[in-house]
């Protein structure tokens, strides 16, 4: 079977930027508070009428360059997201709107998690030689659903997209991965539908209703991620047949800066190379490691050749990690 290869990376630019002096004018909070419990100086908000979609295309079509490709030459696309524009889905509108009319397109939702799950899933199609070029993009737009009173969410959360175009290749630069769901722990981070009852006829009820803000336990969260991230990372460098000592950099979801070091700490590696620009973004959820993927290869921080594990947690609660080589 063919290989994976990584042949090109794109984010898309979000303004206006949010700072933590403008949030504590909405809630009881201050930059000192927020920063040194999360990291975060400043997050991106998408600008009044722009969506999930206006940023995937616009991170598809800077990975497209990236790569040397047009969208014509794309046969796959995986869109990462927990918050599309339409509940059925925004990936056929990516499809359309980039242009890429050769290509199968759909959603896929693990939350924090979704941009690692949607490239595993992405490469079984590319091993097998049923599909070519894919493009895998995360993408979300949290701020629909912050509660902007409290503060123990709206201080963490940005809006963003980051993108990856994946080829098949004689060699393997898809090393291994790991996968996992804890769904005993699900009620510790939420977007939960609430319906109210609307009597239809005779004792025929529905419900009819739309979601809440985000809701989280942080500290469980924490909890979780600093317990199961270096475990589920130690299980896919298995499988690669490598340790920690062996990865160049690791390009973790951006949630905290805590559990970043936190990370780095049980997995004895210097935080050097655990990549963070948690500090101008916040928490993108599923585009938060493509973003970083793309910041770093621009600034030549990722070389070709080098080992990188990409890690994601979040709401489900999700956890997976990938290994590969660059380029």
């Amino acid at each position: 079977m063919p290989g994976v290869r990584w042949a090109g990376t794109g984010r898309a630019e979000v303004s206006p930027v949010l700072d933590n002096h403008q949030l504590s004018q909405l809630v009881d909070t201050n930059d000192e508070w927020i920063t040194t419990r999360t990291g975060i100086q400043t997050r991106r908000l998408v600008a009044a009428g722009q969506g999930v979609t206006d940023l995937a295309v616009q991170a598809a079509e800077n990975a497209l360059t990236a790569a040397g490709l047009t969208p014509l030459d794309v046969e796959l696309i995986v869109l990462a997201t927990s918050t599309p524009d339409d509940l059925f889905g925004s990936a056929s509108l990516v499809q359309e709107r980039l242009g890429a009319k050769r290509a199968v397109a759909f959603d896929l939702t693990a939350a924090c998690s979704g941009f690692v799950f949607g490239v595993v899933t992405a490469a079984q199609f590319l091993r097998t030689g049923t599909y070519g070029t894919t493009l895998v993009i995360g993408a979300d737009v949290l701020s629909r659903w912050v509660d902007w009173q409290d503060r123990r969410t709206c201080i963490l959360f940005g809006d963003g997209a980051g993108a990856v175009v994946l080829q098949p290749s004689p060699e393997e630069h898809l090393l291994g991965f790991e996968l996992q769901n804890d769904g005993s722990q699900n009620a510790c981070l939420t977007l939960t539908y609430q319906g109210q009852p609307q009597p239809l006829i005779d004792e025929l009820i529905v419900h009819s209703g739309s979601y809440q803000p985000v809701w989280m336990n942080g500290q469980e969260v924490y909890k979780f991620a600093v317990k199961r991230v270096p475990e589920v990372i130690e299980k896919a460098l298995f499988r690669a047949g490598l340790d920690s000592q062996q990865v160049d950099h690791f390009v973790l979801h951006q949630a905290n800066q805590r559990i970043l070091d936190a990370v780095a700490a049980k997995l004895s590696v210097p935080p050097t190379r655990m990549l963070s620009n948690l500090a101008h973004y916040g928490n993108t959820s599923a585009a938060s490691i493509p973003i970083m993927l793309d910041e770093a290869v621009r600034d030549g921080r990722i070389q070709r050749g080098q080992t990188l594990v990409l890690a994601g947690f979040g709401a489900g609660l999700t956890l997976g990690a990938v290994v590969c080589q660059w380029g």
